[in-house]
């Protein structure tokens, strides 16, 4: 099935509006798709190129935006997919713009770590930045797809939310292990010349089984037996591989208020559930509460991004370990939400009101989150 990226709609938006666009996100999320539809839909003359192709690569190998030129020819509009194969990627791409500031850039990367580091300096003002996540739950709406809660409960939460996502519970299982391990271990274990991929394995393992828990970056590396500059070097490239997302404590009273330490969120939670194995329906697992949390944290995670909104996120806990599981805070308003798979009762969300009378408390279960995920 055919599915409406909100990304894609804000990306033609800038097109031609001066600046180079760049596009990250996780492997098999779309972004090859949604370029190649840019082009079909563009009325200038346009040009793909896969950078993951040695010969297609050398086209624009060279920072000299004449040779550039000669072999792009008359387009207007170029696609540079998996940018961050290209050496000196970053200084390439500013001359060619400065140069030719008449031709639209477009330049996706797998790695936020990787492109990013590449292009941040020389591209200093000349770009837009677009994060392609995972389906989101209001793209599946927009598309067009009976949504029943029936469904997400059955199989995305099992599954996940990869566009490529087969039918079927063995085609999907074996679909997730393949992109877990190119995600996780071939992709990762590339960047930075990884060292010791057994810690990065029981990262992984670890964090997959603390979802929606608060957890120090010292506690973790005294738990898998290696050092908190590595832990927190990992969790970084986890990160900017799309495959986690740290969520920050909430506190304006350090005195009452946890400050330290995070909570761990998968990206899609059909890899998370991949890492451990388990794909069963959520109404017969121990970590539904959790499975539950993670996904509508994400989707609200997802929604921002796409649609552009700049919320501040967190999680809040007292040194009572009472705890709201998730705030966004904007134009002056707290919004708390308690995620509960079943039960509806919250002593944080009361106590949290207390302490901050300019919050909006809501406790989203698997029958009303529907009505909270695109609240802007």
């Amino acid at each position: 099935m055919k599915y409406i990226r909100i990304v894609k709609s804000q990306i033609n938006k800038d097109l031609f509006g001066g600046k180079i666009i760049i596009l990250y996100g996780p492997r098999q999320v779309g972004k090859t798709t949604m370029v190649k539809e840019i082009i079909d839909e563009a009325t200038v003359p346009s040009m793909y190129i896969s950078c993951d192709i040695p010969s297609r690569r050398a086209l624009i190998s060279m920072p000299e935006p004449e040779i550039i030129k000669k072999n792009i020819g008359d387009a207007k509009l170029l696609i540079l997919d998996e940018a961050q194969m290209v050496e000196n990627i970053g200084l390439i791409l500013k001359v060619l713009h400065d140069t030719y500031p008449d031709i639209q850039i477009i330049a996706t990367g797998s790695s936020s770590f990787d492109l990013a580091n590449k292009i941040k300096e020389p591209l200093t003002g000349r770009a837009k930045e677009y994060t392609l996540y995972p389906l989101s739950f209001q793209e599946i709406m927009l598309s067009g797809k009976n949504i029943l809660k029936t469904d997400f409960e059955d199989y995305r939460i099992r599954f996940g939310f990869y566009p490529g996502m087969p039918e079927g519970v063995h085609d999907a299982t074996e679909y997730l292990a393949t992109l877990q391990t190119n995600t996780l271990y071939k992709d990762i274990l590339a960047l930075e010349n990884i060292r010791k991929p057994k810690v990065l394995e029981d990262l992984i393992i670890l964090l997959a089984n603390r979802i929606g828990s608060i957890i120090t970056t010292n506690s973790i590396a005294n738990e898998i037996k290696t050092t908190a500059s590595t832990v927190e070097r990992y969790l970084n490239l986890l990160e900017k591989m799309f495959v986690v997302r740290r969520l920050y404590a909430y506190s304006n009273n350090p005195n009452n208020e946890r400050k330290k330490g995070y909570k761990i969120y998968f990206v899609d939670i059909g890899i998370r559930n991949s890492i451990i194995s388990q794909h069963n329906l959520i109404k017969n697992r121990m970590d539904n509460g959790a499975l539950f949390e993670n996904y509508f944290i994400m989707e609200r995670i997802k929604f921002l991004s796409n649609n552009k909104i700049y919320n501040n996120k967190y999680f809040w806990q007292n040194y009572k370990q009472i705890e709201v599981d998730y705030i966004e805070e904007a134009n002056g308003k707290l919004y708390a939400y308690e995620c509960k798979y079943k039960d509806r009762s919250s002593k944080g969300l009361k106590i949290f009101q207390e302490q901050y009378s300019n919050t909006i408390s809501q406790t989203a279960t698997m029958e009303n989150y529907d009505r909270y995920l695109m609240r802007e």
